[in-house]
């Protein structure tokens, strides 16, 4: 990203709500030099930060205050974690410590003051893991309720620049996401037309975690792992939905090189709204043998009569490390074409 000069800072609040606290954690792994340094470097003030910023007690509510009453101004209100709108609809699940207010009613009213609200997860943006069951806290995201619009802020809402919430969904999302999106918006470049059905950045929702993964090769001929460890695709018995899920997470590694899948675990579609809802992660529902989650843009016919022709035309190399947790038939090295 290139160091940019604006003619003033650009002034970023980070609140918490039902939040693990994962979506701060993985930020903070932003840029080779941390993520405080990319924020100076695009000229964002983190005006605080519950869980980074020094000041706490009064000196956060005097923060808060200002915000509140248009002395600062604010362009980014961003929420971590759902928004808890219960006990019927009070709030007060979730309060800000030493504010009497719930934190419901501080993102309402401060994303009315915001040039753009940014929710940052899947729990921020869609309601995720505390909204999953029976949801006895009422929680929900800024923008949506799981699939369906309206939420904490409602589904007409949109931010002073016109945008509706902008969700950076994931659990927890990848910090590049993060902070890519907030370089967006300091300079302009991210409009309406830019967010897909969701209100996620298409930067991060034109691509698919399938894009890139290491186990490619073994998914092109439905070589398939049958238990934890293996090499072979998750997707046909281990639940991997990797080519449903939007994300460029195999693309672009987190920390430099891990991602779900490098490290043996299914994808489990963390972007997406309802993921939590999951009755297994491990096992992959199916009907008639054919899996229910099949690839976006691919008819199941099409999907089963490919599923067919890749596992005649499967290498023995490929169908013999697919059920094993190390290489056991490397490929060939003499030039000599043997047989499948």
């Amino acid at each position: 990203m290139n160091q940019i000069s604006p003619s003033r800072t650009f002034n970023v609040l980070w609140l918490q709500g039902a939040s693990c606290g994962g979506c701060t954690m993985a930020v903070l792994e932003a840029g080779r030099s941390g993520w405080f340094e990319e924020l100076r470097r695009f000229g964002i003030r983190l005006l605080w930060h519950p869980s980074t910023s020094e000041e706490t007690g009064t000196e956060a509510l005097a923060i808060l205050d200002e915000v509140r009453q248009a002395r600062v101004p604010l362009d980014a209100l961003i929420l971590e974690g759902s928004v808890a709108r219960g006990p019927n609809g009070t709030g007060r699940f979730n309060m800000l410590a030493g504010t009497g207010r719930s934190v419901h009613q501080w993102v309402t009213e401060l994303s009315a003051m915001a040039d753009y609200v940014v929710s940052v997860g899947t729990c921020a943006a869609f309601g995720g893991i505390p909204a999953a069951g029976i949801n006895p806290t009422d929680a929900t995201g800024l923008q949506f309720d799981g699939d369906d619009h309206g939420g904490a802020l409602g589904a007409a809402f949109r931010s002073k620049a016109g945008l509706p919430v902008i969700n950076v969904a994931g659990c927890a999302p990848h910090p590049d996401w993060i902070m890519e999106t907030l370089a967006a918006l300091t300079t302009g470049d991210l409009a309406a037309s830019d967010l897909d059905g969701y209100g996620r950045p298409k930067f991060i929702a034109n691509h698919l975690a399938h894009h890139g993964c290491s186990r490619n090769e073994f998914y092109e001929f439905k070589a398939s792992a049958e238990k934890m460890s293996e090499r072979g695709c998750l997707m046909e018995h281990l639940g991997c939905k990797a080519t449903q899920a939007v994300g460029d997470c195999n693309q672009r590694s987190w920390n430099g090189g891990g991602s779900c899948t490098k490290g043996g675990y299914a994808c489990i579609s963390c972007t997406s709204p309802g993921f939590e809802s999951s009755r297994n992660f491990l096992e992959t529902s199916k009907v008639a043998g054919i899996p229910v989650g099949l690839p976006l843009d691919m008819p199941k016919a099409w999907f089963v009569a490919l599923s067919a022709l890749s596992k005649s035309a499967t290498p023995r190399r490929v169908r013999s490390n697919a059920t094993s947790d190390h290489i056991v038939v490397p490929p060939s090295r003499d030039g000599s074409r043997k047989k499948p």
